[in-house]
């Protein structure tokens, strides 16, 4: 038999306080546990809501392979649910924003979802820099050297001095995923430990979010991840300033 529905009974109280839809590589494992902790439940009753889509990648990370996922990146848009009004959609690869091109990837999404705020991990990073007033910068990377490579230049263009540097040069996003904690800690602390204004560790593929208080303690200077800024740079693209208590300094600042 039909059943009743009543749209007056709905509680607006509990709607969401942003929208979020976030564009994942098929061979990520870490943003979904991480976004959780870096997005909190304590923005109104309906927290944060995030929506997420996957889309091919190749295991094995190089220039090449960052640059065909631009083909895709549409049909991940896409599949974000229709209805949803989202506040931020999200391009969730340092590394394949960095070879695609931040402003080719903010045009695929509005494509689909025509003036949309897009972010990705590569923006969201230099708009942290930037709102940490960080122009001297210790640099750490999973990746092979032309993408690295890659991604210093852009920096460098950016205004970035990247006084250290130091990379695991692996190509196998598997093994990025399960590099633990404590070896990024580690190599996070022996970067950062020079002339530096800000540590950037990048790859939303690496468990970084856990290790940042611990690393800005040791080395007292902000510690920047992938997933932590493109978070950051959301909550704040949706109007929300909030801090979140144990998730690096950079919470306790604005947009500029």
């Amino acid at each position: 038999m039909p059943l009743a529905y009543a749209t007056e009974n709905m509680d607006p109280a509990a709607a969401p306080a942003a929208r979020f839809g976030v564009c994942l590589l098929q061979t990520d494992e870490i943003v979904e546990a991480e976004f959780p902790r870096l997005l909190g439940p304590d923005y109104g009753p309906g927290g944060i809501r995030v929506h997420y889509s996957r889309l091919p990648s190749a295991n094995q990370v190089s220039t090449e392979s960052l640059a065909e996922m631009a083909a895709a990146l549409p049909v991940a848009v896409d599949l974000l649910p229709p209805a949803v009004r989202f506040d931020v959609i999200a391009y969730a690869c340092t590394s394949g924003a960095t070879i695609i091109g931040e402003a080719r990837v903010a045009e695929i999404v509005r494509s689909v979802r025509p003036g949309i705020a897009v972010s990705n991990p590569l923006t969201a990073a230099k708009a942290a820099l930037q709102a940490l007033a960080a122009r001297r910068i210790a640099f750490l990377t999973p990746y092979v050297a032309e993408v690295s490579s890659a991604m210093r230049d852009n920096l460098t263009a950016n205004g970035c001095d990247i006084v250290s540097f130091g990379s695991f040069e692996v190509a196998d996003d598997g093994i990025v995923a399960s590099m633990t904690p404590e070896c990024i800690l580690q190599a996070a602390v022996e970067v950062g430990g020079g002339e530096s204004d800000a540590v950037f560790i990048a790859c939303t593929n690496l468990r970084a979010a856990g290790i940042i208080a611990a690393a800005e303690q040791r080395l007292g200077k902000p510690v920047i991840s992938s997933n932590q800024a493109m978070a950051w740079h959301m909550l704040r693209l949706a109007g929300i300033d909030a801090p979140r208590p144990g998730c690096g300094r950079l919470f306790d600042h604005a947009l500029k």
